[in-house]
């Protein structure tokens, strides 16, 4: 027997294609459009939602029997608010630069509707470690898709990958540049985010006819 059940290991893989919050459930959207022009800040914004729902999901699962119906949504707003602030206090200690440049964004995943929903519909029902691995699961599936778009934002919109360039050099006119390549400005800007989630979205359901609406 492995280390999950293939129930369990479903929390993990649907999220990641056939249930993603982004792309099926439509949640999660304004970060996709605001943080993605960098891969960098993509990828530090995905590891920190995974941080704030694995963990909060942990934490609103093992209280889930002690709080009064009646105040659930501020008490998970107080947890999912503690843990953003740990997070950013986190950026700020080892990569200042790059929270200057989120530090609005992180500060609004206390709003995000992926992690509120995911506390309502699956950690006040369920055990610690499943509820842990909803959290993971869901926050990959959002990862992933900030990433793809933020991959290819940066390289077609800059030219390069994390700040490298992998491309050539614009000004020097190396590499693709060399051959009259010019970069898409509008790449960087955030409607372009949107196209990208959008074209995600029909290679996906191309691919998957289940996920075709009537």
């Amino acid at each position: 027997m492995g280390l999950l059940s293939k129930k369990d290991a479903k929390l993990i893989t649907d999220p990641l294609a056939d249930n993603n919050p982004i792309t099926i459930q439509v949640l999660g959207i304004c970060s996709a459009l605001a943080i993605t022009a960098q891969l960098k800040a993509s990828i530090v914004m995905a590891v920190s939602v995974m941080a704030v729902l694995g963990i909060g999901n942990v934490v609103i699962s093992l209280m889930r029997n002690i709080i009064p119906s009646k105040i659930r949504i501020i008490v998970q707003l107080v947890v999912v608010a503690a843990l953003v602030i740990i997070v950013d206090q986190v950026l700020k200690a080892f990569s200042y630069e790059l929270s200057k440049t989120l530090s609005v964004f992180v500060g609004l995943i206390i709003t995000n509707c992926i992690i509120m929903g995911r506390f309502e519909a699956f950690a006040l029902g369920n055990g610690p470690w499943r509820s842990f691995l909803d959290g993971i699961g869901n926050a990959l599936g959002y990862g992933v898709i900030l990433v793809i778009v933020g991959f290819f934002r940066e390289l077609l919109g800059s030219g390069t990958l994390l700040g490298f360039k992998v491309l050539g050099d614009p000004i020097e006119k190396t590499g693709l540049y060399a051959i009259g390549y010019e970069n898409n400005g509008f790449m960087l800007l955030s409607p372009m985010a949107l196209i990208v989630v959008g074209i995600i979205i029909w290679v996906q359901r191309s691919r998957n006819k289940d996920l075709i609406e009537d």
